[in-house]
């Protein structure tokens, strides 16, 4: 566990010898704060937070679902929910908007945000409204026991390499559906479009926030046709119709029944890896995200800590947002699952031999890019739910891609405009 807290004071009588430096030390000593996150979180994050500042921490866990309906429904009535607090990417433009968050650029360094490349998504209009603490972007997963079975020496660049590679693991006989790629009404759904849209070398909107994915020869409408093509050459499992992104992982990628996790997730890698929980363990691996130019590209979803406009305690509350988010803690955290925003702790980390694919996660997370150049809107939500909806009934075959896109431009409109 995390034991990095400042060494204490030998003995009583050379705490009262030097009684200036332990004040120096500990400014905010005495003071306490509030703090909301996602559970689980490290068991002594409190005490080690305590024990280097002196000052108290009271904190929250809730599942991550939980957490934004309190947040809204205090922040709203305008009240804290906590002095320091959970804030997830896709809730930047609607909080943003609604005012409720603490700037944070002039009392985080400048190194810190350089450090920490996935700030620019929570930076809306110059102001910096959370500090990353747990990254999260898109790689590529791959069992690469199957890849070697099939005679697939190199792994793939570009999609085309890909889906020779898959054609070759079904040919082989080794997995019946080589591909996982969550086709239901959910969010999973979304974000894979959204990964094989910057795979295809599109962004989703322009800066105006048109939609750029309508026209054949785009990259949201040659994702979608990508897609459909992986299910109809019997590449993906006509069940993910109906299926999570959670329950591809789970119960066929951690179960050997699938190769490739087309869009993965970095914090899988343990869990994959782990014989207790997968029967692939010591098979899985992280690649470069393929593309249509061999360029590799991903997109991050990162979660951040942010201070409401409304905490009483702000002083204390950036202390905690900088210790939890220093290189020092993000290194120690990365032993309870949580991948480090800081490139430098992401690359000490490879370099001292403690990141399974790390030197995948490092070249991917120098390529991360936000979904939204212009930060997430307001209206994300109602778009994403538009997208799988969309994507859902296409794969069905109750839509054309054509309509599917139309689909999902229209309610766009229709959210932009509410």
């Amino acid at each position: 566990m995390r034991k990095f807290i400042l060494p204490l004071l030998a003995s009583a009588a050379l705490a009262i010898a030097l009684p200036a430096l332990a004040d120096d030390a500990k400014p905010l000593a005495g003071q306490s704060i509030t703090v909301l996150m996602p559970s689980p979180q490290g068991a002594t994050v409190a005490a080690d937070f305590e024990a280097e500042t002196g000052i108290h921490v009271d904190l929250q866990t809730l599942s991550w679902d939980d957490i934004r309906p309190k947040l809204v429904t205090a922040l709203v009535a305008g009240t804290a929910p906590a002095d320091v607090t959970e804030f997830d990417w896709s809730w930047t433009g609607q909080f943003s908007a609604a005012g409720w968050y603490m700037p944070l650029n002039d009392v985080i360094d400048k190194d810190t945000v350089a450090d920490i490349g996935v700030a620019k998504i929570f930076t809306v209009d110059g102001q910096l409204l959370g500090v990353p603490y747990t990254n999260d972007f898109r790689v590529m997963l791959v069992n690469k026991k199957h890849f070697t079975d099939a005679g697939v020496t190199e792994m793939p660049k570009t999609l085309d390499a890909l889906v020779a590679a898959a054609k070759k693991i079904k040919e082989k006989g080794i997995s019946t559906y080589p591909i996982g790629l969550p086709l239901s009404a959910t969010e999973g759904a979304s974000t894979s479009w959204y990964l094989l849209t910057k795979a295809f070398g599109g962004e989703l909107f322009d800066k105006d926030f048109k939609p750029l994915f309508l026209t054949p020869d785009s990259a949201g409408h040659k994702a979608l046709a990508f897609e459909l093509s992986l299910l109809k050459d019997g590449l993906v499992d006509p069940a993910s119709t109906g299926l999570k992104d959670s329950q591809i992982n789970e119960s066929m990628f951690a179960q050997g029944l699938t190769s490739i996790m087309i869009s993965g997730e970095p914090g899988r890698l343990g869990q994959m890896n782990d014989p207790k929980q997968s029967k692939v363990a010591g098979q899985v691996e992280a690649i470069l995200v393929p593309t249509e130019s061999g360029q590799t590209r991903s997109f991050g979803l990162p979660e951040a800590l942010a201070i409401p406009n409304v905490s009483q305690n702000k002083e204390a509350a950036v202390a905690f947002v900088k210790w939890f988010t220093s290189r020092e803690f993000q290194k120690k955290n990365a032993a309870n699952g949580f991948l480090p925003t800081r490139t430098s702790a992401l690359s000490e980390l490879n370099t001292e031999g403690k990141l399974t694919s790390g030197d995948a996660l490092v070249a991917q997370s120098k390529t991360v890019e936000p979904l939204f150049q212009q930060g997430t809107p307001p209206w994300y939500p109602q778009f994403s739910s538009a997208v799988n909806t969309a994507i859902n009934s296409a794969a069905k075959d109750q839509m054309t891609v054509d309509q599917a896109m139309q689909a999902i431009a229209d309610a766009a409109k229709q959210a932009m405009a509410q």
